[in-house]
């Protein structure tokens, strides 16, 4: 099945250029463009395009209104173009607030130097975007989901889960549709909560700053960008920093280390480096979850935690913005309890009773 796709932007030379790499992928047709907001409303009412990409500046009506119009009057899945600055990072993680489901930097050679990769990463996010399922809380009416991602290998014989009360520390990692989630659950969670939490989200490094400001208004817990060297403190939110690598080693309750990305990383922060940082310093003391996203991150950090006893519990596909790095556990018979987003809250708020 085709996608169709409505490109919005008030540069003709940017409208082109992302209708052109579009183009070069058999599955995608752009099937109409729009050079501000107003016209975007407009277009998405006659055009029912499958994804609408959304600058966030432009004349006449902006993304963001124009983003609450569609959401209001066509829910349609919007994949945002934004610059990554920190201005551009508030304005992008607004957007993701009011119904948005991915971003993109709007310089592709922050997305890569070579052509050929910018537009495979672009074509990827707007077939991922058209098979996502949160539109504020509907059903998008996109193309069908492909197959789930099979596991690298035959799950392995995995140690038994250790039982609530050993958990130390608790580590979550999510990427396309996280920022919603990890608000969802984290609400659920009372600010006296005894344990520490880690977060792995996939972001650019200007990103997780502003979201970890957004995120310590909104909940209950600390929330705050983690810092190299500082030490794990119960009841308290550590989110990874964007463009870097998070690894949290034993130190009493446990010491972060922040350190360069190296160029091989293709996720950085990455939920697998993350998790097997904790499975070497905590054994099976780690309760992990697995949000949504695309992808498959996460999975082999899960198997090393699940070699050391560790629980894992993945978000289910119905609550899910992307099955993709849940669905990458449980194929792998990695997860001990599959759960709705709206549960993991509430059952990890358990842990502190």
């Amino acid at each position: 099945m085709t996608i169709k796709v409505l490109v919005v932007d008030d540069s003709g030379f940017f409208r082109r250029r992302i209708q052109r790499m579009l183009e070069e992928d058999p599955a995608i047709e752009v099937v109409g463009t729009a050079a501000d907001g107003k016209e975007a409303v407009d277009l998405v009412a006659r055009l029912r395009p499958d994804v609408v990409t959304l600058d966030i500046e432009m004349p006449v009506m902006d993304g963001i209104t124009a983003l609450e119009r569609i959401m209001a009057e066509h829910p349609t899945p919007v994949l945002m173009f934004s610059s990554l600055t920190y201005d551009g990072a508030h304005a992008t993680l607004r957007a993701l607030e009011k119904g948005a489901v991915d971003y993109l930097p709007k310089k592709f050679e922050e997305i890569s130097r070579d052509r050929k990769e910018a537009k495979r990463q672009l074509c990827e996010k707007v077939k991922a975007v058209a098979r996502s399922r949160a539109l504020g809380g509907r059903v998008a009416r996109t193309a069908p989901a492909p197959p789930h991602p099979e596991p690298a290998s035959p799950p392995r014989p995995v140690a038994p889960a250790t039982p609530p009360g050993h958990v130390e520390v608790v580590a979550i990692g999510a990427s396309t549709g996280g920022p919603q989630a990890l608000q969802v659950v984290l609400k659920a969670i009372p600010a006296n909560f005894p344990h520490p939490i880690v977060i792995f989200q996939h972001m650019p490094a200007n990103f997780t700053g502003p979201f970890a400001e957004r995120l310590d208004r909104v909940v209950p817990l600390s929330v705050h960008e983690a810092r190299d060297g500082e030490m794990l403190e119960g009841g308290k939110v550590y989110l990874a920093p964007g463009g870097r690598q998070m690894l949290v080693r034993k130190n009493g309750a446990g010491r972060v280390q922040v350190v360069d990305a190296v160029p091989t990383d293709t996720y950085k922060p990455s939920v697998d480096k993350g998790f097997a940082a904790l499975a070497e310093s905590f054994g099976g003391h780690v309760l992990a979850c697995i949000l949504t996203g695309m992808g498959a991150d996460g999975r082999e950090g899960a198997r090393a935690l699940k070699a050391r006893g560790a629980q894992v519990w993945a978000q289910d596909e119905a609550t899910s913005t992307i099955y993709g790095m849940p669905a990458a556990v449980a194929q792998a018979g990695l997860a001990d309890r599959i759960l709705p987003l709206d549960q993991i809250g509430v059952e990890l708020a358990r842990l502190g009773r």
